[in-house]
C-alpha cells in the first residue's frame, strides 16, 4: 500500500451515518480501502451500501465490536479506525439500557484494546452534543469542546463514558485519537424512527406527525453529507488528542420541522398532532463550531431548506428502502 494510500475499519458502517461516510470516502479517494465491520442490528442495513456491491476496495464483516476476536480480524493490516458503532435512539434507551451500556461503552474499551495491540494510526470516535446535557430554552451560549458533560439519558451516559475512555487511551497508552461530537445528522438511509425521516415517511403515507409535548425542544440539524466532510478533515488535518464540536448552525424545534416537511410535500398542517413527552426531555442543543472553522476550515455547506428537500427528494425516490423497514419494526 503506498504513502497515500489507507485502509480504515469503519464499525457500525451499514447505520445511517457510517454508510453516507463509506460512500462519501471510496468516491473521494480511489486508493482508499475500507473495511466495515457491523452487526446489522436494526438500524444497520446492509442495503444502504448495494451500490458496493462490486467494488474490491471495500469489505463487509457480520460481527459485533463486543466481540475481541472478530474486532481483532477485522482490524488486521488497517490504518486508522472510525467508530460509528452505537446504539444511538434515546427512547430505546429509556425502555432498555443494558444494550446502550455493552455496545456504547464495553464495545469502545474493546475497540480500543486492539487498537492499541495493533498500533492503529488514528481512532476516530464519533460521538453527541448529547453528552453536555442541555441548555435552556432561548439561551445564546452553545455547546463547544470545553462544555463539561452532564449526560440526562441512558443513551448520552453511555456515549460520555466512551468519550472518556477514548482520552483514558491517549493520555494513559498514547493512543493517537480524535472525537468529534456532532449534532442531529439527517439525510438519506436515516432509519424512520428519528424524527426527520419520520416525519417524511408519515407525510407520505398521510399519516399524523407525532410531536413530542408542546413542540418546543429544539435540536441543531446537521447534513450527514457536510458531517462526512468533517470527518475527513480531522482523519486527514486534525490533531492528535483533540476534539473537535461538529454543528449545522440550524436550531429547529419539532413545530419548525413538522412546518418545514408538511410544507414541502404540500400536505396539511392538520397531520400535526402532539403526544406524551418523552421522559427527561432535553430542551435545547446547541453547537458552536469555531474550532474545527478556525483550524480546519470547515463549515456546514448545506442550509436546512436545501438539506429537508435533499433529503425528501431521497425518501420518495427511494420508498422500497423505507417501506420494508416500517412493516418489519413499526408494525
Amino acid at each position: 500500500m503506498s504513502k497515500k494510500s489507507k485502509k480504515i475499519l469503519v464499525t457500525g458502517g451499514a447505520g445511517f451515518i457510517g454508510s453516507n461516510f463509506i460512500l462519501y470516502m471510496l468516491k473521494k479517494y480511489p486508493s482508499y480501502q475500507i473495511v466495515n465491520l457491523d452487526k446489522l442490528t436494526y438500524a444497520g442495513n446492509i442495503a444502504n451500501l448495494a451500490l458496493l456491491k462490486n467494488e474490491p476496495r471495500y469489505k463487509f464483516i457480520k460481527g459485533d465490536i463486543c466481540a475481541y476476536k472478530t474486532v481483532k480480524e477485522a482490524i488486521c493490516g488497517c490504518n486508522w479506525v472510525v467508530n460509528f458503532a452505537a446504539e444511538s435512539h434515546v427512547d430505546r434507551s429509556i425502555n432498555g439500557p443494558a444494550i446502550f451500556i455493552k455496545t456504547n461503552i464495553v464495545g469502545t474499551q474493546i475497540l480500543l484494546d486492539v487498537a492499541k495491540k495493533e498500533n492503529i494510526e488514528r481512532f476516530h470516535h464519533i460521538s453527541t452534543d448529547e453528552v453536555f446535557g442541555a441548555l435552556p430554552l432561548n439561551c445564546k451560549v452553545k455547546f463547544c469542546e470545553n462544555t463539561c458533560y452532564n449526560p440526562r439519558s441512558p443513551y448520552s451516559a453511555s456515549k460520555a463514558s466512551s468519550d472518556h475512555l477514548v482520552r483514558a487511551y491517549f493520555e494513559t497508552y498514547q493512543l493517537s485519537v480524535s472525537i468529534s461530537n456532532c449534532s442531529n445528522n439527517y439525510g438519506p438511509y436515516q432509519f424512520p424512527e428519528k424524527i426527520i425521516p419520520l416525519f417524511i415517511t408519515n407525510a407520505l403515507q398521510n399519516i399524523p406527525l407525532p410531536i413530542y409535548g408542546r413542540g418546543r425542544a429544539v435540536r441543531d440539524y446537521l447534513y450527514v453529507a457536510d458531517h462526512c466532510r468533517a470527518i475527513d478533515l480531522i482523519l486527514h488535518r486534525g490533531e492528535v488528542g483533540e476534539t473537535y464540536c461538529i454543528g449545522g448552525d440550524a436550531e429547529k424545534n419539532g413545530i419548525e420541522i413538522a412546518n418545514t416537511i408538511l410544507g414541502q410535500l404540500k400536505k396539511p398542517l392538520s397531520l400535526k398532532t402532539f403526544v406524551a413527552d418523552r421522559p427527561g426531555h432535553d430542551m435545547h442543543y446547541a453547537i458552536n463550531h469555531n474550532k474545527i472553522t478556525t483550524e480546519l476550515k470547515w463549515q456546514p455547506k448545506v442550509s436546512f431548506g436545501d438539506g429537508i428537500s435533499r433529503t425528501i427528494e431521497w425518501y420518495r425516490k427511494n420508498q422500497h428502502w423505507w417501506r420494508k423497514l416500517v412493516k418489519n419494526n413499526f408494525n
